[in-house]
């Protein structure tokens, strides 16, 4: 327990006033793990959706509907700058924003980013539990995560730590986490913040 508690201090010093952001595929983990590892570092927890709904006032399946996906992408990037700008904190992104250079390159400046890699079986369980998934409610939901996967994963390895998300308890995965962030570069490099 005393390894783990040097680790979670290692990693909140390395910090300084980055976030740490969670990147990948609806129904990875980022919201349930993100909320944990928060806890665990004594950090805020921000759900990037939650947040863009909270300004727009609006579902983001109602943002898509009304707006198009266009214009939510250019509003979650906006809503991501503004939040990377108030770090420390955990952010859980949504599954397309990393996706964005222009937000790549702001979780590079001001971020420490952690891609929650997933399996399809884990992503199709964890998915089908919610209907409010916009990119899912045309065609088939696995030929979607499929066509996700191949688009995405690639852009998703360039995140500065990859961890399993697996069908293990949320804390263990946490832990997995803190001790990936105590022993890597990325919390090594000065910020720009």
């Amino acid at each position: 327990m005393e390894q783990g508690k040097d680790s979670v201090e290692t990693v909140r010093r390395a910090l300084g006033r980055r976030s740490l952001v969670l990147v990948g595929l609806m129904g990875c983990g980022k919201s349930s793990i993100g909320k944990r590892l928060a806890t665990r570092l004594a950090l805020p927890f921000i759900d990037t959706d939650e947040e863009i709904e909270r300004v727009a006032q609006k579902s983001i399946s109602e943002i898509f509907a009304d707006h198009g996906e266009a214009f939510f992408r250019d509003r979650e990037a906006k809503v991501i700058a503004r939040l990377l700008s108030s770090g420390p904190q955990v952010l859980a992104t949504g599954g397309g924003a990393f996706i964005t250079p222009e937000t790549r390159q702001k979780v590079r400046e001001a971020g420490v980013s952690i891609w929650l890699r997933a399996e399809l079986p884990i992503l199709m369980r964890r998915v089908g539990k919610r209907d409010t998934r916009p990119l899912l409610k045309d065609g088939d939901p696995e030929q979607v995560m499929r066509k996700l996967m191949a688009a995405r994963y690639p852009v998703y390895g360039e995140a500065d730590l990859t961890v399993e998300s697996r069908d293990i308890p949320h804390d263990s995965i946490v832990t997995e986490i803190i001790q990936a962030l105590s022993r890597h570069p990325a919390l090594a490099q000065p910020t720009s913040i």
